[in-house]
């Protein structure tokens, strides 16, 4: 019988208990090393080289991985023999989808953790992957209609904002291009992300560039 090596990641030591009970009690699995930051983990895939990592999705970073889709999207590109099954209390049905098209084997919501792990790791000892019954399955970047509905909602001086965001210049920056106030471009900027529905850098990134809004 295979047994699939694991690397369990978590910066909430309650969490940690949990998945390794779970893990050491599963003959199919093998618990080799946890990680409780970014860092730690990749240092450990490195080393270990598992089959499977469950990772959380926010944890503490650092400018090299970060967390949440950089880190996903790091992980994916220089481990690609992992398979990866995220855990998040991030409930954006953007985020979820993006990170099933990126590739993770499945998303599990934290406070659905306690009943959906045990079905995750069945399916993941079978090859397959998992989808839990409290993912949003359909991306909203595939349906164009919603994409030009939010992006309408935007003031011209948002767009602007995240025009050069997107381009990859700082608040800063672009508060000294556009000649406004680092807290006035900030809250334009805060502004466009609540209509697009989108809670963090990475994932209004990811949107713009997949959706290309400014595209003439």
């Amino acid at each position: 019988m295979r047994v699939i090596k694991t690397i369990i990641a978590d910066d909430h030591p309650v969490v940690l208990v949990g998945l390794r009970e779970m893990i050491q009690r599963d003959e199919r699995f093998t618990l080799v090393d946890e990680a409780v930051s970014s860092s730690q983990l990749v240092e450990l895939l490195a080393l270990n080289q598992p089959d499977l990592v469950i990772t959380d999705f926010n944890m503490p970073g650092d400018d090299t991985y970060g967390d949440g889709l950089k880190l996903i999207a790091y992980i994916i590109e220089h481990f690609p023999e992992v398979t990866i099954l995220v855990l998040s209390m991030v409930s954006n049905p953007l985020i979820i989808s993006r990170l099933l098209e990126m590739g993770v084997a499945g998303v599990i919501a934290k406070n659905h953790i306690h009943e959906e792990i045990g079905k995750a790791l069945n399916a993941l000892a079978n090859d397959r992957p998992y989808v839990a019954p409290t993912v949003q399955k359909t991306s909203v970047l595939s349906n164009p209609r919603v994409i030009d509905e939010r992006f309408s909602n935007l003031s011209p001086r948002e767009v602007e904002v995240l025009r050069l965001f997107v381009a990859g210049s700082s608040v800063s920056e672009i508060a000294r291009l556009l000649n406004r106030s680092v807290k006035t471009v900030s809250t334009q900027k805060v502004s466009a992300m609540q209509k697009l529905e989108v809670l963090t850098d990475h994932a209004l990134l990811t949107y713009c560039i997949k959706a290309d809004p400014f595209e003439s």
